[in-house]
């Protein structure tokens, strides 16, 4: 960072850590944690890191005692938490549902007509929902393992889920949607309002940007023909335009794109199907746009 100050940032603890500082790794940020502590270093020092539930990060963003960090969207939501949103991870996808034993549900998956008993972690969206619903119901703080209160404690939970696995292996059956959660890259409205800051954030924020374009694409070159370029080109998924170059002694052209890599099995068929040869496909780091 090229302020004097450091930048006050949030790393989160649990499911979210090895994501998140394998990301900042890449961007040449490693982060070494010490054992038992919970102030690790940054690599590139201009920064005060502190490891912190999702949750915590959240509260502290909104205080502005800390600058930016990362954290779940579904506890910014919860928390009601003004902040800036710098960069959508996609890390740790779930939906936030509500959920009711399938047995105790209508025809139509209705749930049945009378006063409910709701728990959640999330109390806030627990309670915007129940109003929303217009339902008779009774709020129940959970602390974990929300799955286990029905049918006995809860008639119904809100919680995230990412495969369903636990809501089938406790015959629980999705009743609403209320929201899709990854984590995010949040900052304070604090230090978006400070010039330096701002510019420190947004640095870190291409860095791991740059990082997670490169993830999902190749780089890919390949040789081709005067007479089958324009037919390779047209096949060819890139960013904004290929790079095309001639070959040493007029033999043809190679084309350089970065390729998206879900794309790559049925795109090298095709390029070859066109007249492409000599393939090569290599790993970026970083793309930055």
């Amino acid at each position: 960072m090229e302020t004097g100050t450091k930048l006050r940032i949030g790393l989160p603890k649990g499911r979210m850590q090895e994501a998140v500082l394998a990301l900042l790794a890449e961007a040449g940020l490693a982060v070494r944690l010490g054992e038992r502590d919970y102030r690790p270093t940054v690599a590139g020092g201009g920064f005060d890191a502190k490891l912190l539930k999702s949750q915590n990060i959240v509260e502290m963003l909104a205080a502005g005692t800390r600058d930016l960090g990362f954290a779940g969207a579904d506890w910014a939501r919860e928390l009601g938490a003004e902040l800036v949103e710098v960069l959508d991870t996609g890390f740790d996808p779930v939906t936030l549902v509500a959920a009711a034993p399938a047995a105790s549900l209508g025809p139509g998956g209705e749930l049945p007509r009378k006063a409910l008993v709701v728990a959640s972690e999330y109390e806030a969206i627990a309670r915007a929902w129940i109003a929303e619903r217009g339902l008779e119901a009774v709020f129940v703080r959970s602390y974990g393992a929300t799955e286990a209160f029905p049918p006995e404690d809860a008639d119904v939970i809100i919680d995230n889920v990412a495969t369903g696995s636990t809501l089938r292996a406790n015959r629980l059956a999705v009743v609403d949607e209320l929201m899709r959660s990854t984590t995010r890259l949040y900052a304070s409205r604090e230090a978006m309002a400070d010039p330096e800051k701002a510019r420190d954030v947004e640095r870190v924020a291409l860095l791991c940007r740059s990082v997670l374009a490169a993830r999902g694409r190749v780089m890919l070159e390949v040789n081709v023909g005067s007479d089958a370029l324009d037919a390779v080109v047209a096949a060819l998924p890139c960013m904004r335009e290929p790079t095309v170059s001639a070959l040493r002694g007029g033999g043809g052209w190679a084309v350089k794109v970065a390729a998206p890599r879900e794309a790559l099995p049925t795109l090298i068929q095709e390029i070859r199907a066109r007249g492409g040869t000599d393939i090569v496909v290599t790993e970026p780091s970083w793309i930055v746009p």
